[in-house]
């Protein structure tokens, strides 16, 4: 279906904002940096797509890392009113976003596990974080609580034992059937990603596929403010 550009008032402001003086949410009308907002640009024909590498030719606009904001700009046809133009757009959007954001992640724990900066199982998980080598842990979503409830509790001995201001950070984002659709063999019930630059890619990923599902409710530490031995 096509959404064609409603009518604005002429005192209305424009919601999109020029390529060097910053960005601004289309949906939440909020500011940030390319950074921490999701780009979006309209193919040839007109489809919205999401250009999470911010690297696809033409003019852009710009949506906060939640569900509710994409969600918002589908539903408020705010796409058409940013670019000035017909385009057309995927009621369910805000899912392939999020399934882009997935996939990234789980591309992201490939390239750290060969780069030996993310590992799995319980025992090498545990040791990584009682060591402080870990700089965040990952579970499946389906994991036994008794195997989280463990490297919890480890979690929370390095945190008092070193004094540091937080615990090393937590994950659970992914069941084990989408891993093993994103990451065949590589799948895990737990693991954690250490220090390095493909080990914190894994954790910004994290982040913001963390933020994009819970609007920001769940806070994560940076990587540079993540407990430090």
């Amino acid at each position: 279906m096509i959404d064609g550009a409603p009518d604005i008032a002429d005192d209305e402001e424009d919601l999109d904002v020029g390529e060097v003086n910053g960005r601004m949410c289309i949906a939440t009308r909020e500011s940030g940096s390319p950074e921490t907002l999701i780009r979006f640009v309209a193919a040839p024909d007109g489809t919205i797509v999401p250009d999470l590498k911010r690297a696809l030719p033409g003019r852009g606009c710009w949506v906060s890392p939640s569900r509710a904001a994409v969600d918002k700009a589908v539903a408020k046809k705010l796409f058409a009113r940013a670019l000035k133009r017909d385009v057309k757009v995927d009621a369910n959007l805000g899912e392939t976003v999020d399934r882009l954001l997935a996939q990234q992640l789980a591309g992201m724990m490939n390239l750290a596990r060969k780069a030996g900066q993310f590992v799995s199982g319980s025992a090498k998980v545990e040791a990584a974080v009682r060591s402080g080598e870990a700089l965040a842990v990952f579970h499946s979503t389906d994991a036994a609580a008794d195997g989280v409830r463990k490297i919890d509790q480890a979690r929370k001995a390095w945190h008092l034992g070193m004094g540091t201001d937080a615990e090393i950070p937590s994950y659970q984002l992914l069941s084990g059937a989408e891993m093993d659709e994103l990451m065949g063999q590589n799948a895990f019930i737990h693991a954690c990603a250490l220090a390095g630059q493909a080990g914190e890619g894994v954790v910004k990923r994290a982040n913001v596929l963390e933020q994009y599902r819970t609007g920001g409710l769940s806070q994560k530490k940076d990587v540079s403010d993540m407990p430090k031995q």
